[in-house]
């Protein structure tokens, strides 16, 4: 179970409104410097996440990888 006030907490409400999220934003918008870390809590709680690499441009105008993060669904242990 994930508690709402905590980091993880934080990034499944933002992924249950049906927003995705990079490692830019977690930082920015949620707070989460580790989000690998938290997308693993969330995982290990029985959600279903879309991994998605896209290419975007850093400050510096250079293309770089990061990996967007959506909610599919929730599954529930047997």
């Amino acid at each position: 179970m994930i508690k709402p006030n905590t980091q993880a907490g934080r990034l499944l409400a933002h992924l249950e409104s049906g927003k995705s999220i990079d490692r830019l934003s977690a930082l920015v918008d949620l707070g989460i410097f580790e989000l690998a870390s938290r997308i693993g809590e969330i995982r290990d709680a029985g959600y279903l996440l879309n991994k998605v690499p896209k290419k975007i441009s850093n400050r510096f105008g250079e293309s770089c990888r990061v990996i967007e993060y959506s909610l599919i669904e929730f599954k529930a242990a047997a």
